[in-house]
């Protein structure tokens, strides 16, 4: 009776959000908030029955088709469908909620919310997915959201580059993903997970294909460009791709397949050395960037290595836990910036605001609180998650570089999160004079709010009331017990050194700034140097073959042979007799021997 009413209350809340879809009359802003406010209440319904049964359970629906295998619409009733539920509704939530009045002027705000609601069913598909091809269905589904959503201001030509470049690293990640789809389904002829994770040795080729796609689309390094790129977009597309959507979903692929990558030491050392790298290159990125956005997308782009991390160490629980408290503190940094943005006339750099605290004290305030979250502060959302990930790698017999790597981004955290609260917020204004800085719009000061709400009690309920196994007590000195507190303190000094000696007027850069600016001059080398020494290449071969194939080889040979054929043919009309007689004689011999 307990899994029927499970089951029932899932598939109502799942209708209640879809819902706007296919009725008119709920087709509106209004409607679709409503509709989804409605369905993050519901899903605590079953949230609730899962934690009182305590046993997980699949649900089938509809028969695709029948291959050589049968093929179903299947959804897995688990804690990571029934954590992750209302956690990304009560965001998505609180981040439409948020749209109304910025896209207030947009003339096709009714689609865009569309477009995010789409977003959302898009990523429970993927993560309530009992095969592959149905986890196929949310994974493109959450790929072509975002590449609508960010080139929504397509008339934008920076807009437009960083959509494509979504596109195109996702692609790259995808080849992974359906490589092993296609060696699945011809070797093992299935496609339904619980029968593939029965298999635990796979090779290295498929688990490195799983690694590949979940590199494209969680943009680990040599993959990461689209992340900062992705900017562009409306700032509520931020918030919720960066939360709780795109940027995830290849993370949550390798926990669910987790279970193929424990017993491959190979495959949990390329995910230390992605996770580790990427973490430390973001953190860098992010202190030197004036973007108030950028520094977020670096910020997310770091967890999502520590994330990584996580899962090399063989902790895919705790890597989930993490994408949980890690998006409600996202969310509200976004939303944070978005307001800010807003009210300072659309106005991104840092170095040109200030004396916020006073104006905006809500937003600030909020902003102050998810900055703390994200470096980790005792008692905030990021604490019992991040912390807990470097304890574990302080307990670990891995190799210490990657504990050394986490260091340094877990004190770089603190340093750019300082950075950001001390320019937007401390000193004098540096904005325009006639910009209006106000909190009088209820609608973008309440979800603000209530996500500030959830960056400071989620860990604290999600690790102690629903985590799927209790933690096991590490014994180590109290020294390292509080060594992430003591990095992120360091951090803090270091960053308070550097305010106290920064002049707004220094202009000339170091090469390891400027470097740290272009994000390792990544972006100039891949998407300048290469294509044009690229195309320099094609043109030479072009020309090459213009001048030596076609026009020398071809027309000047023909030209050349006519030339000496006639010539020879009009300088043997000499009118003597011995020439004709000769011609004649070897007329007739070529005559006799061809006959």
């Amino acid at each position: 009776m307990a899994h029927q009413l499970l089951n029932a209350t899932l598939l109502l809340t799942l209708l209640v959000l879809i819902l706007p879809l296919f009725v008119r009359k709920l087709g509106h802003m209004d409607g679709i908030v409503a509709m989804v406010k409605l369905a993050t209440l519901l899903s605590l319904i079953p949230l609730a029955i899962f934690i009182y049964i305590g046993a997980e359970t699949v649900t089938s629906t509809v028969t695709w088709t029948n291959l050589d295998f049968d093929l179903e619409i299947k959804m897995v009733l688990d804690i990571y469908l029934l954590l992750f539920l209302p956690v990304g509704l009560y965001i998505t939530w609180s981040i439409l909620e948020f749209a109304r009045p910025y896209m207030e002027t947009d003339p096709h705000k009714t689609t865009f919310f569309m477009y995010l609601l789409l977003f959302i069913t898009s990523m429970i598909i993927l993560v309530s997915s009992s095969n592959l091809v149905q986890l196929f269905v949310g994974w493109e589904g959450v790929g072509i959201m975002s590449f609508l959503l960010i080139n929504w201001w397509g008339a934008r030509a920076d807009a437009s580059s960083a959509a494509l470049q979504a596109v195109i690293y996702n692609r790259i990640g995808d080849m992974g993903f359906i490589m092993v789809m296609a060696w699945l389904a011809m070797e093992l002829n299935t496609l339904n997970m619980q029968q593939i994770l029965l298999h635990p040795q796979m090779m290295a080729m498929l688990l490195m294909g799983l690694i590949l796609a979940a590199a494209g689309k969680s943009a680990q390094v040599g993959l990461h460009p689209w992340l900062p790129a992705a900017m562009e977009g409306p700032t509520p597309v931020s918030a919720l791709l960066h939360s709780s959507t795109m940027v995830v979903a290849g993370i949550f692929l390798l926990i669910r397949f987790y279970p193929l990558l424990e017993p491959s030491t190979m495959a949990k050392t390329v995910c230390l050395f992605l996770g580790g790298v990427t973490t430390t290159l973001a953190s860098m990125c992010a202190l030197t960037q004036n973007d108030i956005k950028k520094i977020i997308a670096f910020s997310t782009s770091s967890q999502l290595g520590l994330m990584m991390m996580s899962l090399g160490l063989g902790q895919p629980e705790l890597t989930f836990l993490h994408i949980l408290t890690h998006a409600f503190f996202k969310a509200m940094l976004f939303l944070c910036s978005g307001s800010i943005i807003h009210a300072t006339n659309n106005e991104q750099d840092i170095r040109k605001m200030g004396g916020l605290q006073k104006s905006m004290p809500i937003t600030t305030s909020c902003m102050t609180l998810g900055n703390l979250a994200l470096a980790g502060t005792p008692f905030l959302a990021g604490f019992y998650t991040k912390d807990t990930i470097i304890e574990t790698m302080c307990t670990s017999a891995l190799n210490t570089w990657v504990l050394y790597l986490t260091i340094l981004a877990t004190a770089l955290t603190a340093a750019y999160s300082l950075r950001m609260t001390y320019f937007t917020q401390l000193a004098t204004p540096r904005h325009q004079p006639a910009t209006h800085l106000t909190e009088s719009d209820p609608n973008q000061t309440r979800p603000i709010i209530r996500l500030a709400l959830g960056s400071i009690a989620t860990g604290l309920v999600v690790t102690t009331i629903v985590l799927p196994t209790k933690p096991h007590h590490m014994t180590m000195p109290p020294l390292m017990k509080l060594s992430a507190l003591l990095l992120t303190i360091l951090g803090l000094i270091c960053a308070l050194d550097l305010m106290a000696h920064y002049s707004m007027k220094l202009t000339t850069t170091t090469k390891p700034h400027t470097t740290l600016v272009e994000l390792g001059f990544y972006n100039r080398i891949l998407h300048r140097a290469l294509p044009h020494q690229n195309f320099t290449a094609a043109l030479l071969s072009l020309q090459l073959m213009d001048q030596i194939w076609l026009k020398s080889s071809m027309p000047h040979t023909t030209k050349y042979l006519n030339l000496i054929t006639t010539k020879k043919l009009s300088t043997s009309l000499t009118g003597n007799i011995k020439t004709h007689l000769l011609t004649f004689l070897m007329t007739s011999s070529l005559l006799v021997l061809m006959v």
